[in-house]
């Protein structure tokens, strides 16, 4: 008894250990007839179907990109990280969605131009054609803070839309998503919502549909609204869970890599320069992207996703509120990629 019962603990044990992998050799060896005979009272081997020919089992190789999703292992020896600077922050391996680190990642606070990204993501999942031509109104054009022609508010030394200009869906991506562009955000939610409020319907149930459960959009730039300032807000984590759901999308992260370009409208008759904000680039070799913010009351605020040197696993890191916040990321990512490894 005591020799059938560590022998059938050691199968179970060995099963276990090897189904995930190998569920061939799990297989062979629960079929094989020495197994039977080891556990028959016949000592005569044991042939279930005489005169059967049962063909061998084909021999199968590891197909990892089968297997389940990697995830992110803290290494035994792995450094603390601090982010000290930043309100709030937070690291999500984007793939598995674990969270490697996070500081008050759940508050809910103002993310101001942050609130873009979601702005794209929404964009390209309900335009197919990115050049679709929209037409710019002047709700969109005498919109506060930066604009195309505009860095900063009230500093406008470039070309700025005109009411009735028509630009392509592409062009606008461009200018919200690397320029932070608040006149190009609002032209593209009325496109798709007909009007701000009406996209920003489209945008809270589609967080709700993300389980974004810390966050209230109120416009389609991030802008906050006179007097209803502390009405529109989201989160770290919930930041980085649309980064997530954004990489499905590689259009937006092409756009994000682009230092500076020119959009112009349909007719060819304005041009306008647009440059990136994102301070990164050209500096981090597996950078996939950035979305900066800043409102005076939600603070300078940063979105970024990095590869580990093997390019095939990305990092989302987010900091809120942080006068640091390139430091920041900087720190962040290199502690993911010294940290863990993806197993």
């Amino acid at each position: 008894m005591i020799r059938f019962l560590l022998t059938f603990g050691l199968v179970v044990m060995i099963g276990i250990w090897t189904l995930k992998e190998r569920p061939e050799l799990v297989y062979s060896f629960l079929t094989s007839p020495t197994l039977a005979e080891f556990f028959s009272n016949d000592p005569v081997p044991i042939d279930p179907a005489p005169g059967l020919s049962i063909p061998a089992l084909p021999y199968l190789t590891e197909n990892r990109s089968l297997s389940a999703t990697f995830q992110p292992i803290i290494r035994e020896y792995a450094s603390r990280l601090s982010v000290p600077t930043a309100h709030a922050s937070v690291i999500m391996d984007a793939n598995s969605g674990k969270v490697l680190y996070d500081r008050n990642a759940d508050d809910k606070r103002q993310i101001a131009s942050l609130t873009k990204l979601f702005t794209a993501l929404i964009v390209v999942e309900r335009v197919k054609n990115l050049e679709a031509l929209v037409t710019i109104d002047a709700e969109a054009i005498y919109t506060e803070g930066t604009r195309i022609g505009c860095p900063r508010s009230g500093y406008c030394p470039g070309v700025r839309f005109a009411v009735g200009e028509q630009v392509s869906v592409r062009d606008l991506l461009k200018a919200a998503l690397m320029n932070s562009a608040n006149d190009a955000a609002i032209a593209l939610g009325k496109y798709i919502g007909g009007t701000q409020d009406g996209f920003v319907a489209i945008m809270n149930a589609r967080g709700a549909e993300l389980g974004l459960t810390d966050s209230l959009f109120c416009t389609p730039s991030g802008l906050e609204i006179d007097g209803e300032e502390s009405r529109c807000y989201s989160s770290a984590k919930d930041i980085a869970l649309i980064a997530s759901e954004a990489l499905k999308y590689p259009v937006i992260w092409e756009i994000m890599k682009i230092e500076k370009t020119t959009i112009s409208s349909a007719d060819g008759r304005l041009t306008h320069e647009v440059f990136s904000t994102d301070q990164l680039i050209g500096s981090m070799p597996n950078l996939v992207g950035t979305k900066t913010g800043f409102t005076p009351l939600a603070g300078y605020s940063l979105l970024a996703v990095a590869t580990d040197p093997s390019g095939e696993h990305p990092v989302i890191a987010v900091v809120l509120n942080d006068p640091y916040r390139w430091e920041s990321i900087r720190s962040m990512f290199n502690w993911s990629f010294e940290s863990f490894d993806w197993i």
